[in-house]
């Protein structure tokens, strides 16, 4: 069957040749031929078998960061990628991290009763015995021992602590309970915390992918009452390794010394939290007397929700977490380039799970895996990239992006200097859906890319086809926020960065039953999703690396900016702040003009054939362009995040703010003065980007 597949694959492959470009932006028209069959041979090299075998490997045991199992799963990476031809270095980091520890929750009042905090075992799914799977944990947990009432808080939003305090609900002292969606875990915590809370117990409601939305596993694809979702909930302003802000946590027997914080100076949570599957929630509901909650705050059991539980009911939690110096290893492969090795194009996804994680991140780690084989093959047929081309893996990212941020931390001057792009494939293959978030520069590069790999589901259709939708011009891209490995690369230094995934739901994130089994039954028994997606990075990571002009995506930035001012705008009007935004609007029109001109440009400027030198110094202020928006102060809420342009959502985490000083000024309600600073860094920041256009139109010795 899976031969079939391949077969399959190609033919559909070769009935794509009609919409393969004759021209490719950033080439000379001597050199697109053999750019589009150094393209056609490497996607022919993707098989669902390679892909397939590596994701197999890759989830054969629990491998958390920092264990024996994770050191495993690092030796088959750098092996496989050494066997490819790629040059494999280790980067080694000591981070101050949590372990499993225990949990115990239980319902004291008015009866006894154990509550269960593990997955099910089920004899059709195989790896759901593993004697090595734990409990349901929150990492970076306070540790403690509570007995208390019970307060219902929903999602655990700030607006939902605020509705609390509205009705008259005091959670000082008590338990909460909250389930999860709508924001960052970790939020959940601190806002219960800083309502007074004794502790908090996170469930997954049955309403938001449980038994309300279809079969259940191991049946189905969505979480039964055991399925627990495990994750950090780590919420300091920067990210990384708690202990070394900004500075890289070199391993404690190196010769370089790194000065660390002492734990009591890191706003670690305190109270105890710990996650439970709806099966354990339901019993604390059932016994829940207060008033019911608003109409909204209603999920999936079959029980009228309450606001409180009552005197009667009284919950324990007891969370014992110990902490560690914990060796964790980025894993980075890397062809080297032949006329520009400095210059990098980096692919990247971890490496880390909670479990199996097959979907999550291991999915992606087996599509770049693959990737890796099929470059092998295309330097064995010769080809000889002109810049680097790095795939990395990066270690503890569960834990709060821990080993990303170190190596973006550690290698800051190279990476600022001449990195080119980063891609990142967490979680990436999860169904047959692309899409993609990305910064402005990279988004028609990516939109080319998916028109010449073929979509594995539909014959004749390039994965373009069954993107865009009826009715568009182009298809929808999103702009990327919080919750995986960018993060470093794109809000802290600058460098252009998108997520790009073929996917679909998965509703058992985090657990143990994201497992090898899950994948194959319920994502993709054919295993071709991991070579279509492998096909679309390795097209967009080969222009860029053999382009004579790096084929960024100019004209994005005036569109994508004007947007964002508008949605800030109306923003503003909602909450009754004026912004004065008619100079940057003024300045985002100049931007238009002068992007549209270079683009307009830069093909006569390729077909003179142009000194390699006058060349190079246009590419390098290309690479400049995206770092325009840093500024070295940082974010009024994160002096980690430099970028004025986009940043994580500081109270939900995941989302993406979009100019975000200024945002959060409004947000917070904070002084005119304020929201007068940060317009002007903005404003600043803007006339940097056009400086830097300019610069580039001069070398283009474009008339005005």
């Amino acid at each position: 069957m899976r031969f079939f597949l391949l077969s399959l694959f190609l033919f559909s492959f070769a009935s794509l040749q009609a919409q393969i470009p004759d021209q490719l932006k950033g080439f000379h028209d001597d050199r697109v031929s053999s750019q589009l069959e150094n393209e056609q041979f490497l996607i022919n090299q993707l098989s669902p078998e390679i892909y397939r075998k590596h994701l197999y490997n890759l989830t054969q045991r629990p491998h958390i960061a920092g264990t024996v199992n994770s050191r495993k799963v690092i030796a088959y990476m750098s092996e496989s990628m050494e066997t490819a031809g790629l040059k494999v270095n280790q980067y080694d980091y000591d981070a101050w991290m949590p372990r499993p520890g225990s949990v115990e929750i239980s319902i004291v009042k008015p009866i006894r009763m154990p509550l269960n905090n593990q997955e099910y075992i089920f004899d059709e799914d195989p790896y759901s015995e593993d004697f090595e799977l734990v409990h349901g944990w929150n990492a970076f947990s306070g540790s403690g021992n509570v007995t208390s009432e019970v307060v219902y808080a929903n999602f655990g939003r700030k607006e939902d602590f605020k509705q609390l305090e509205e009705l008259g609900i005091d959670v000082t002292g008590k338990i909460v309970i909250a389930r999860y969606g709508g924001n960052f875990r970790g939020y959940k915590a601190k806002f219960a915390e800083d309502a007074g809370a004794a502790g908090l117990i996170i469930y997954t409601d049955p309403e938001n992918g449980g038994y309300v939305n279809g079969l259940t596993y191991p049946e189905g694809r969505y979480s039964d009452e055991s399925t627990i979702q495990r994750g950090s909930i780590l919420t300091l302003d920067y990210y990384g390794d708690p202990l070394t802000p900004f500075e890289p946590a070199l391993p404690l027997d190196s010769d370089d010394s790194v000065e660390r914080l002492e734990q009591s100076e890191v706003d670690f949570h305190t109270i105890p939290v710990a996650p439970i599957g709806y099966g354990a929630a339901k019993e604390i509901f059932a016994r829940m007397e207060g008033e019911p909650v608003p109409q909204d705050w209603q999920g999936g059991l079959p029980y009228t929700y309450r606001l409180t539980g009552g005197k009667g009911l009284q919950v324990n939690l007891n969370v014992d977490q110990p902490h560690d110096f914990t060796r964790i290893s980025n894993v980075v492969g890397t062809i080297e380039g032949s006329e520009y090795p400095d210059e990098w194009i980096i692919l990247g996804s971890h490496h880390d799970a909670w479990g199996f994680g097959a979907t999550d991140p291991n999915s992606g780690t087996a599509m770049l895996l693959t990737l890796a084989d099929g470059f092998g093959q295309l330097l064995n047929n010769g080809w000889k990239p002109k810049r680097s081309i790095l795939i990395g893996h990066w270690d503890a990212e569960e834990f709060m992006l821990i080993g990303s941020s170190e190596w973006v931390e550690d290698l800051r001057e190279e990476l600022g200097a001449n990195s080119i792009l980063y891609l990142n494939a967490d979680m990436s293959v999860t169904g047959p859906n692309f899409r993609s978030s990305a910064s402005p520069s990279l988004k028609d590069p990516i939109i080319e890319a998916t028109k010449v790999v073929p979509h594995p589901d539909y014959a004749d259709s390039a994965i373009y086809d069954t993107w865009i939708r009826p009715g568009q011009e182009t298809p929808s891209m999103g702009n990327l926020g919080g919750g995986s490995d960018h993060v470093g690369f794109y809000m802290h230094l600058g460098i252009p960065s998108a997520g790009v995934s073929i996917s679909g739901s998965v509703p058992v994130y985090h657990s143990n039953f994201d497992s090898f089994h899950f994948y194959e039954s319920f994502i993709d028994s054919t295993f071709s999703y991991g070579p279509a997606l492998s096909g679309v990075y390795g097209v967009v990571a080969s222009r860029f690396a053999d382009a004579d002009i790096l084929p960024y995506d100019l004209a994005r930035y005036a569109e994508d900016i004007s947007g964002h001012i508008g949605a800030l705008e109306r923003r503003a009007n909602d909450l009754e702040r004026g912004l004065q935004t008619e100079s940057l609007k003024e300045t985002i029109a100049e931007i238009d003009s002068v992007s549209s001109s270079i683009e307009s440009h830069f093909p006569d400027f390729i077909a003179s054939n142009p000194d390699q030198s006058l060349l190079n110094e246009i590419n390098q202020k290309l690479i400049k362009v995206e770092r325009s928006f840093l500024d070295e102060k940082g974010l009024p809420f994160s002096a980690w995040q430099k970028s004025l342009y986009v940043s994580t959502d500081p109270w939900s985490g995941y989302a993406s703010w979009m100019i975000p000083g200024v945002r959060y000024v409004i947000e917070d309600d904070r002084s005119d003065d304020e929201l007068n600073q940060e317009l002007n860094r903005f404003n600043a920041a803007v006339e940097r980007l056009l400086h830097s256009l300019k610069e580039i139109e001069n070398a283009l010795n474009i008339e005005q």
